[in-house]
C-alpha cells in the first residue's frame, strides 16, 4: 500500500566542495545530532522521451539508508514542497509498482518506463532536534556520482539538502542564512535527476502569464489550467476517489467550452476536432456521474413517498434502476483512461497549449477581447432562455431549457476564463451564471429522473404490479420541475446583466 507524505526541502551547492562544508547551526535548535555516513543507490525510471522529468516528476527505486523503497515525487503548489508517494521495495526486475504507475499514467501515456539514471550518493546527516528528540530539520551533505543509462554521460558533484521535519518553515530560512555564510548558494537544479540529465532534459513550455496581456493568452491560460486539472485528477479517478469523476468531467467541459468561446482567437481547424474528443471524454465521465445523481434523486423521492406506497418491491426496483452496473461502469472508465484515444487527446491538448493556433484576433488587448467574449456568450444564453420561458410545460420546454442550461454553463466558464483580466466584474458575472446554471440543472435532473421513473412504471405494469407508487413519484418530480420553471423568470432577470 502506497503512502503519501509532504516533503519540504531546499538544495544548495558550491561546486565540488559543498560536501565538505560544515556550517554552524548553533542556537537554531535545542540539540543537534550527527549520524553515521550512509551510501544510497538509486535508479530513476522514466520514458525514453523523459515525460516524467519534463513535468518535474521523479520516480526512483532506492536502496540503502533508512528509507529504502520506491519513491514518486510530484510537484506541489507550495514553494520548496513536493508530494512523495512511497511504496515498499520490490525487485527491480518487476519494474515500478502498479500503485505508482497509476499515479503517472496520464503523463506516461502508455509508454514504457525504463531506467534512465543511476545515482550513488555518499551522505552524512546532521539532525536539528527539539527538546523531545523530534527532528525539526535534517541537513544532508551529499557527494553524488551519476550515470545516464544505458551508456550516457557520467557526472559528479556535491550538494547540501535541507529537509524540514516538524519544525516551523522559518527554520529553513535560518538554516539558509548559515549555509550562505559558509559559501553555499541555492542549487539551480530542482532535483538530482535534473542535474544528472543536464542538457538531455528539455524544459517544458512556460505557462501563460498570470495576468494575460492579449486575447490569445487569456484563452490559452484557461486551457492550461484545465489540462493541469485533468492530469492531477487522473490518478484519483483511477482509484475511484469521491467526487474525482465529477471534477475531471467539469475540467473537460471547461476546456471544450473555452475552445468554443474563444473561437475568434483560436483556429477552428485545430480546435473543432479537439473539442469533439473532449466531448467524447466528458460523455464517458458523465455516465458514472449521471448514475450517481439519479441514485441520489430517487432516494430523495422515496424518502418523501407515503409508507403505504414505499413497498420493498418498489424500493428494490428503483435501487436496481439507479445502481445499474457500478463496477462495470468504473471498469469501462478505466479502459478509457488506458486507451490510445485518451492519451492522444492529452497529447493534442498539450501541443495546442505549447504552440497555440492563434488567429489575428488573438493579438487584441486582453481586456477588450474578454469583454467581447462574455457579451457574446451572454447574448447566446439570452436567445435560448427567452425562447424557452414562454413555452408550455412539456417535452418541447424540457428540451429548450436543457439547451439554455448548456448556454449558461458556457457563459459561466467564459466568465471564469476572463477573471484574471476583468477582475471583480467577471467574478460577479460568473456567480450569476453559476446560480442560473444550477437552477436549470435542477430542472434537467428532474427530466432525467422522470424518464427513469417512467421506465420503472412500465416495467411494474408489465409485471402486474400496482403503478400507484410510480405515479406518485412522477407527480412529485413534475411538481418540482414546475417549481423550477416558476423560479426561472425572476432568476433570469437577476442574471441578465452586462459585464
Amino acid at each position: 500500500m502506497a503512502k503519501k507524505v509532504r516533503e519540504t526541502e531546499r538544495k544548495y551547492g558550491a561546486g565540488h566542495g559543498a560536501g565538505t562544508v560544515r556550517a554552524d547551526f548553533a542556537g537554531l535548535a535545542p540539540a543537534e545530532r550527527a549520524l553515521d555516513a550512509v551510501t544510497l543507490e538509486a535508479v530513476y525510471y522514466d520514458t525514453a522521451g523523459l515525460a516524467l522529468a519534463t513535468h518535474k516528476v521523479t520516480l526512483r527505486r532506492r536502496t540503502g539508508g533508512d528509507d529504502a523503497g520506491w519513491h514518486l515525487k510530484l510537484p506541489a503548489a507550495q514553494a520548496d514542497t513536493r508530494t512523495e508517494v512511497q511504496a515498499q521495495l520490490t525487485p527491480a526486475a518487476e519494474g515500478p509498482p502498479r500503485e505508482l504507475r497509476e499515479e503517472v499514467a496520464a503523463l506516461v501515456r502508455g509508454k514504457e518506463l525504463q531506467p534512465v539514471v543511476r545515482l550513488t550518493t555518499s551522505r552524512r546527516r546532521v539532525l536539528l532536534l527539539d527538546t523531545g528528540g523530534a527532528t525539526l530539520a535534517e541537513i544532508a551533505y551529499d557527494r553524488v556520482e551519476a550515470a545516464v543509462l544505458p551508456e550516457g554521460p557520467h557526472s559528479r558533484w556535491s550538494e547540501v539538502e535541507v529537509e524540514l521535519g516538524t519544525g516551523d518553515p522559518a527554520l529553513l530560512d535560518a538554516v539558509e542564512e548559515r549555509l550562505t555564510a559558509a559559501g553555499l548558494h541555492r542549487s539551480a537544479s530542482a532535483s538530482k535527476l535534473a542535474r544528472a540529465l543536464g542538457g538531455l532534459l528539455v524544459a517544458p513550455p512556460a505557462p501563460p502569464p498570470a495576468v494575460p496581456g492579449s486575447a490569445g493568452q487569456t484563452a490559452v491560460g484557461y486551457l492550461h489550467t484545465q489540462l493541469a486539472a485533468i492530469l492531477a485528477l487522473d490518478p484519483a479517478v483511477r482509484k475511484d476517489e469521491e467526487d474525482a469523476v465529477h471534477r475531471m468531467r467539469v475540467a473537460t467541459r471547461r476546456a471544450r467550452s473555452a475552445l468554443k468561446s474563444f473561437r475568434k482567437e483560436l483556429d477552428r481547424a485545430a480546435t473543432d476536432p479537439l473539442g469533439a474528443e473532449l466531448k467524447w471524454l466528458a460523455a464517458i465521465l458523465g455516465a458514472e456521474r449521471d448514475r450517481e445523481v439519479l441514485a441520489e434523486r430517487l432516494a430523495a423521492r422515496l424518502a418523501e413517498l407515503d409508507d403505504a406506497l414505499a413497498t420493498d418491491a418498489v424500493r428494490d426496483r428503483l435501487h436496481a434502476l439507479a445502481a445499474g452496473t457500478s463496477t462495470a461502469s468504473h471498469t469501462a472508465l478505466l479502459r478509457t483512461l488506458d486507451s490510445a484515444r485518451y492519451f492522444t487527446l492529452l497529447d493534442t491538448l498539450e501541443a495546442l497549449i505549447a504552440a497555440p493556433p492563434y488567429r489575428r484576433a488573438a493579438r487584441k488587448p486582453a481586456d477588450q477581447a474578454a469583454a467581447a467574449t462574455v457579451r457574446r456568450d451572454l447574448a447566446r444564453l439570452r436567445r435560448r432562455i427567452e425562447a424557452a420561458l414562454p413555452l408550455q410545460p412539456g417535452d418541447d420546454k424540457d428540451v429548450a431549457l436543457h439547451e439554455a442550461r448548456k448556454a449558461a454553463k458556457r457563459a459561466r466558464y467564459s466568465g471564469e476564463a476572463v477573471q484574471p483580466v476583468l477582475g471583480a466584474a467577471a467574478k460577479a458575472h460568473t456567480g450569476r451564471m453559476k446560480s442560473l446554471q444550477q437552477l436549470l440543472g435542477e430542472h434537467q435532473d428532474s427530466v432525467l429522473c422522470r424518464a427513469a421513473l417512467t421506465t420503472a412504471a412500465a416495467e411494474a405494469r408489465a409485471a402486474g404490479e400496482d403503478p400507484a407508487p410510480y405515479d406518485a413519484l412522477l407527480a412529485a418530480e413534475r411538481a418540482r420541475a414546475a417549481d423550477v420553471e416558476a423560479e426561472l423568470p425572476p432568476a433570469w432577470a437577476r442574471a441578465d446583466q452586462e459585464v
